[in-house]
């Protein structure tokens, strides 16, 4: 081993990028025609949990200057893909408060699920789902939030049977 080969070897080991082998196992001489040549295996560490990646660069990602989609936000799917899960979640079900409470966080999921599975590019998909007691009460439900109405819209379904009531809604908001 030359003198060049063992300072490499050494500066290596000290940063920890040699393999576990002893350094008589690290050299390899490989033969190629007549002549051999000797060559060094490494290990890297680099993906292990303990070390810092300070030293990768960040990624930046180019500017794609799209102000508006490609394709409208399908309001009409949304809405048959709400009313199918409403049905299929409550139609047997009466209300018990925590039993809702729970079923409102399952059916958000779900729908947003489904909706997420249209392959809608560039939009947020932003469900909620309230679920009540239905005792012939009147209720009034509102919204705000700020979005451009060209581009940005929403879709609403609502479910009743003789023990509850619920309205589950789904904004798609563009995301430039």
């Amino acid at each position: 081993m030359t003198d060049a080969q063992s300072k490499a070897a050494r500066l290596l080991r000290k940063q920890g990028s040699v393999s576990s082998l002893s350094s008589s196992d690290v050299y390899k001489v490989h033969k190629v025609g007549r002549h051999s040549q000797r060559s060094m295996s490494t290990v890297s560490f680099m993906d292990d949990p303990g070390h810092d990646d300070h030293y990768r660069p960040a990624m930046k990602f180019e500017n794609s200057y799209q102000m508006t989609p490609g394709r409208k936000f399908p309001s009409g799917k949304v809405k048959n893909i709400i009313k199918d899960v409403l049905e299929g979640y409550l139609a047997e079900e009466k209300y018990e408060p925590e039993l809702c409470k729970q079923m409102s966080k399952t059916i958000s999921e779900v729908i947003k699920a489904r909706v997420k599975e249209l392959m809608i590019p560039r939009f947020k998909i932003i469900c909620i789902v309230d679920i009540g007691q239905s005792n012939n009460q009147a209720l009034l439900m509102g919204s705000r939030c700020l979005w451009d109405s060209a581009n940005d819209t929403y879709s609403s379904a609502e479910f009743r049977n003789n023990s509850l009531f619920a309205i589950a809604q789904v904004y798609g908001v563009y995301y430039e």
